[in-house]
């Protein structure tokens, strides 16, 4: 198993042994029955890109592609726009169009609108050790302008240490099994986008640390958690190491490139043989 992997089934278990149920929940299932969940506060993971430690779970497909795709439309093409989400392969955020096509002046939007990822790069260009390298999305002037889903990964912080690029992604909230677990889309999109700065600034991608400040198993999802907990099991009794086959995601760009230039055509995932079959979760909306 990856280092995801034992992270994930670790944390499974805290929020089955440890986790407390929510009350009158906001989000909805499609029948219209409240989504409850069960959760715990801060969790954090941590991993070395540079030591081989990518986050990425083999216990369930993991729709790698799209979530880098994705990570494309919020800082290198950045939009709002659901259509043009859709030309990137990016469907997933249907549910939460506002009425107008969009989801708000959120996320990709926020980006544009501050030039945020501009204004990283020059800042690790001009200043490397400076501790201001904060890419924040969770504006309070963007939150009240529309409605729309306020954002869950909103924070990122950037630091260098010697020729190694190190970043955190702060998460207010994640639905663990479907996107904010260990390994899964959120990890190893922004993964994937720390590799991508590091790669503009000519500099290797280091530590990355994901912080989820309340982390939830939904009601409806405690099969497949069970399930997960299953298929680890049976993935230590057939080969507890593996430490030759673990996976890696490679990225062909050159170095200082411009971020973009970087095309999904340049990122490779190797050794990925993730457990079948896929995995189904009601979503709550």
């Amino acid at each position: 198993m990856t280092k995801a992997d034992q992270y994930l089934i670790k944390d499974i278990r805290n929020i089955l042994e440890n986790g407390y149920m929510d009350e009158n929940p906001r989000p909805r299932y499609e029948d219209g029955t409240p989504a409850h969940t069960i959760s715990v506060n801060h969790v954090v993971r941590r991993y070395d890109l540079a030591k081989g430690d990518f986050p990425v779970c083999t216990l369930r497909p993991q729709a790698w592609k799209t979530g880098i795709r994705e990570i494309f439309t919020i800082y290198q093409h950045p939009t709002n726009v659901l259509s043009e989400m859709k030309e990137h392969g990016v469907t997933w955020w249907d549910p939460w169009d506002i009425g107008d096509g969009t989801i708000g002046q959120r996320y990709g939007a926020t980006v544009r609108r501050y030039d945020l990822i501009h204004r990283l790069i020059e800042d690790i260009k001009k200043d490397p050790y400076g501790r201001r390298k904060v890419v924040d999305l969770w504006q309070e002037t963007d939150l009240r302008e529309t409605a729309g889903l306020a954002p869950c990964a909103f924070l990122t912080i950037w630091n260098l240490r010697g020729h190694f690029l190190d970043m955190s992604l702060i998460q207010r909230s994640g639905d663990m099994l479907t996107a904010s677990g260990a390994g899964g889309i959120n990890e190893i999109q922004y993964a994937a986008l720390l590799m991508m700065v590091a790669r503009v600034v000519e500099k290797e991608p280091g530590v990355f640390t994901h912080f989820v400040a309340n982390e939830q198993i939904y009601d409806r999802h405690m099969d497949n958690a069970q399930e997960l907990l299953r298929r680890a099991q049976d993935a230590a009794d057939s080969d507890p190491s593996q430490t030759d086959q673990q996976p890696a995601l490679v990225l062909r760009a050159p170095s200082g490139c411009a971020f973009e230039d970087i095309k999904m055509e340049d990122f490779e995932m190797l050794r990925y043989t993730p457990m079948k079959p896929q995995l189904k979760f009601e979503l709550g909306i």
